[in-house]
C-alpha cells in the first residue's frame, strides 16, 4: 500500500476530493472565472489544455509523485485544484502546491480550509516531519498567503526554473515542521473562527 493514498477532506468552508476526469468542465468553468492562466509568473491550465493538465496530474499520481485534488465550494461548484506534491515517502515530507482557485473565491476562507484540511491531514495521517510550499519569487500574493498560514521563508533558490516564456524563476520555498504544527494548527482554526462571525 502507498504511503499516499486518494481521499476526501472536507470542512465547512472547502472539499477537497481526488481529481477524475469527469471534474474537467468544472475545472474549465472555474480557470475562466479570472482568466487565471495570464498570470505570467505561475502556470495555471488554459481551458483548452485541462484534459492534458488532469492527464498529466494523474500520471504524476499513478508514479507516486503526487496526489491532485479537485475543490469544490460548500455549494458542490468547482473552485480550482490542489495538490500533495514532490512526495518524499522516506523522508515523510510533501509539498502542498500546483494550486489555483476561480476568481470568485480567492480572499475568502476556501484556501484557508484547504489548507488546513491538507496540513491537518499531512501532520496528523501521514506523520509529515515538514510541508513545503514553493511559489515565483514575483508572485507576491501567493507568498503574502503562504506567509499567513504560519510557514516560514527557508530561502530563495535562485534561477531555480526556466519558464515557459522562457524567463528565469527565482523560487521562495517555505515550510511548516511538525513541531511547529499545532501553533500554526491553532491559528488558522482561529482564522475560520472569526471567519464565520
Amino acid at each position: 500500500m502507498a504511503w499516499l493514498e486518494p481521499v476526501t477532506l472536507e470542512g465547512p468552508h472547502a472539499k477537497l476530493e481526488p481529481l477524475k476526469h469527469e471534474h474537467h468542465d468544472g475545472l474549465v468553468a472555474a480557470v475562466k472565472d479570472g482568466g487565471l492562466w495570464d498570470l505570467w509568473y505561475t502556470f495555471v491550465p488554459r481551458p483548452e489544455k485541462m484534459k492534458d493538465e488532469i492527464d498529466r496530474r494523474l500520471g504524476l499520481q499513478a508514479a507516486g509523485s503526487m496526489l491532485p485534488f479537485t475543490v469544490r465550494q460548500p455549494d458542490g461548484t468547482i473552485a480550482g485544484m490542489t495538490t500533495f506534491m514532490n512526495v518524499d515517502a522516506t523522508h515523510k515530507r510533501v509539498e502542498i502546491g500546483s494550486t489555483w482557485y476561480r476568481k470568485a473565491v480567492q480572499r475568502t476562507p476556501l484556501n484557508t480550509q484547504c489548507k488546513l484540511l491538507l496540513l491537518q491531514h499531512a501532520f496528523e495521517t501521514l506523520s509529515c516531519i515538514a510541508v513545503e510550499f514553493r511559489t515565483h519569487f514575483f508572485n507576491q500574493q501567493s507568498r503574502a498567503a503562504i506567509a499567513r498560514l504560519g510557514a516560514k521563508q527557508d530561502g530563495i533558490l535562485r534561477n531555480h526554473q526556466v519558464g515557459p516564456n522562457g524567463t528565469l524563476r527565482d523560487t521562495v520555498v517555505f515550510s511548516i515542521i511538525a513541531g511547529e504544527w499545532p501553533t500554526v494548527k491553532a491559528h488558522l482554526t482561529y482564522q475560520l473562527t472569526k471567519a464565520r462571525e
